[in-house]
C-alpha cells in the first residue's frame, strides 16, 4: 500500500490546569518530538506566570517553539499562528523529528490542522473604517451589542475589548450576509496532517480545585509583580493584557477592585474558560479523550503512547 505524504503530527489538547505540560514532555521523549505551543498567550515575552509558561527546567531538554516571540504591545491573530505553526511543522518534520502541538486555544489549533481559510471572507475597508470611527466616538460597547444580536455565538467567543475581532465579525456579516460563526462552520474538515488528536480531561470538581490552587500558586510566585511591570510600562488596551490572569490584576492596579476580589475573579474566569475549552474541543474536533482523574500518570502515558503509535501507523499505511 502506498504511504501517505502527509507529515505526522501529534496534537495534545485539554483545559487549563489538566496536566498537559507534564504529559507532553513524557510523550515528546517517547516519540522523539519537538513541542509547538498551541497557546495564544504564551507567545508574549514577560508574561510567564499568568500564562503558566513552561520553564527551562520543566522542558527537560525538549525543544519548544512559538514561546516568547512577541512583545506584549503587539497583536497576534489565528491566521498568523496558522502560518507560523505550519512552517514549524514542516521544519521539524524535515529534520526527522515528530512535531507535537500542545495547548488549549481551540480556534488556533483547529486552523492549523484543518484546511482552514482565513483570507476567503471578503472585506470592506470603507465599512471597517466607519466602525473604527464609531469606536473612537462611542467606545466598543455599541458594536459589541450589535454583534450579540447578529451573531451571538461569535460574541460568546470574542472578548468585548478585542476591537479588531469584533469589527471583523461585523464586517464579514456586512459583506456576506453570513455570520462569522456560519463562515467558520463551513470550513473543510479534512485533516492536513497524519494526526493523532488526544485530549486530557478529568472530573470537573477536581479540575476546578486544581485551577484554584494554580491561581494561588501564581500569586505566591509573583503574578502581581509581573502584571505591575506591564502596567507600569504603559501596556494598555492591547490584546495581551486582556488575557485571564492579567485583566483581573489590571482592575486591581487601576483601583477598581480589591486584590481579594481580583483573585476571586481570576479563579472564576479560569474555571469558566476551562469549561469553554472543553465545550469547544468536544463540538469542533474529533478528539480521543483520556481521563486523568484517578489513573496513575505512567499508566496514562502508556495508554496514550499506544493510541498514538496505532493511530499514526494505521493512517500512514493506508
Amino acid at each position: 500500500m502506498p504511504h501517505t505524504t502527509k507529515p505526522k503530527l501529534i496534537v495534545l489538547i485539554g483545559p487549563t490546569a489538566v496536566g498537559k505540560t507534564r504529559t507532553s514532555i513524557q510523550l515528546a521523549k517517547t516519540f522523539d518530538a519537538e513541542i509547538i505551543s498551541g497557546d495564544s498567550m504564551q507567545i508574549y515575552k514577560g508574561m510567564d506566570i499568568g500564562t503558566a509558561k513552561i520553564t527551562e527546567e520543566e522542558m527537560e531538554g525538549i525543544p519548544h517553539h512559538l514561546i516568547d516571540i512577541k512583545d506584549p504591545h503587539e497583536s497576534f491573530s489565528a491566521a498568523e499562528f496558522q502560518q507560523l505553526v505550519r512552517e514549524k511543522i514542516a521544519e521539524i518534520d524535515s529534520r526527522g523529528k515528530m512535531p507535537m502541538i500542545v495547548g488549549g486555544t481551540g480556534l488556533y489549533i483547529q486552523s492549523v490542522i484543518f484546511d482552514y481559510q482565513f483570507t476567503d471572507a471578503p472585506g470592506d475597508p470603507e465599512y471597517r473604517s466607519r466602525l473604527e470611527e464609531k469606536v473612537e466616538e462611542k467606545g466598543i460597547a455599541p458594536l459589541f451589542d450589535h454583534l450579540q444580536r447578529v451573531d451571538p455565538e461569535a460574541a460568546k467567543n470574542i472578548h468585548p475589548n478585542n476591537i479588531r475581532r469584533v469589527i471583523r465579525a461585523l464586517e464579514i456579516f456586512h459583506c456576506t450576509g453570513n455570520t462569522m460563526t456560519g463562515y467558520q462552520q463551513s470550513q473543510s474538515d479534512e485533516l492536513l496532517y497524519d494526526t493523532a488528536l488526544i485530549g486530557l480531561t478529568m472530573d470537573r470538581e477536581k479540575l476546578y480545585n486544581r485551577i484554584n490552587m494554580r491561581v494561588d500558586l501564581m500569586i505566591d510566585e509573583g503574578l502581581i509583580k509581573e502584571v505591575k511591570t506591564l502596567f507600569d510600562l504603559g501596556v494598555r488596551d492591547v490584546q495581551s493584557v486582556q488575557a485571564i490572569g492579567y485583566k483581573e490584576i489590571y482592575e486591581y492596579l487601576d483601583g477598581s477592585i480589591s486584590l481579594d476580589r481580583a483573585i476571586e475573579n481570576l479563579k472564576q474566569n479560569s474555571r469558566r474558560y476551562a469549561k469553554r475549552q472543553l465545550t469547544w474541543f468536544r463540538n469542533k474536533m474529533d478528539v480521543t479523550w483520556f481521563d486523568v482523574t484517578d489513573e496513575s500518570h505512567q499508566k496514562i502515558i502508556k495508554e496514550i503512547s499506544k493510541f498514538i503509535a496505532g493511530k499514526i501507523e494505521l493512517k500512514s499505511n493506508k
